[in-house]
């Protein structure tokens, strides 16, 4: 069962009730504390983030842009990463993103694409004369409009928020410093 215990010293009756008293006063709004271990679960999250693993601790599977070009995966332009926030109240902590394909990579699952018909952008290898696809910039040398078939693609899940194994001391800890006399946020 969680709950709180205190012990109170009669010896001082003054100290005492000074020191109740400032606790009843945090207590009434921990909404400080809830910031703070938003922060450290942040702070805990891009970290795992930056070494491409799991709450659990285990490796994510890697995206066929890293296979084939190198580079980290679910970093292309890191707005997956950079949207991690935090909101906290009087009674919580929330950590999330409002990137709207955050889920998928969360859970995994396929993606149904519809055919459709697109304007494909291409460049020549001028050593090999093989044609690639390009950006519709100036290295593209050739548009084609092509009709592409639906098709669907299997996202594996690579889990970014959660809690991680030091994660719940971390949270103890800043509870126990918010609660300690004379005690400050980290």
């Amino acid at each position: 069962m969680a709950g709180v215990q205190l012990q109170v010293d009669l010896k001082d009756n003054e100290i005492s009730l000074a020191v109740l008293g400032e606790l009843i006063a945090r207590l009434d709004d921990p909404t400080a504390v809830y910031e703070s271990i938003g922060l450290a679960l942040a702070k805990s999250t891009h970290h795992r983030w930056d070494q491409g693993i799991t709450p659990s601790g285990s490796p994510w599977p890697k995206s066929l842009r890293v296979i084939k070009h190198g580079g980290k995966t679910l970093m292309l332009s890191a707005r997956l990463y950079r949207s991690i926030a935090t909101n906290a109240s009087r009674t919580g902590v929330e950590i999330g993103t409002n990137v709207v394909y955050a889920a998928i990579h969360q859970f995994g699952g396929v993606v149904n694409k519809d055919a459709r018909d697109a304007v494909l952008h291409f460049k020549v290898n001028k050593r090999t004369g093989t044609w690639r696809f390009a950006k519709a910039n100036k290295r593209a040398t050739l548009a084609q409009k092509r009709r592409i078939g639906a098709h669907s693609v299997r996202i594996p899940a690579r889990p970014f928020l959660g809690l991680d194994q030091d994660d719940p001391r971390t949270i103890r800890t800043i509870f126990e410093n918010y609660l300690s006399i004379g005690g400050k946020l980290q």
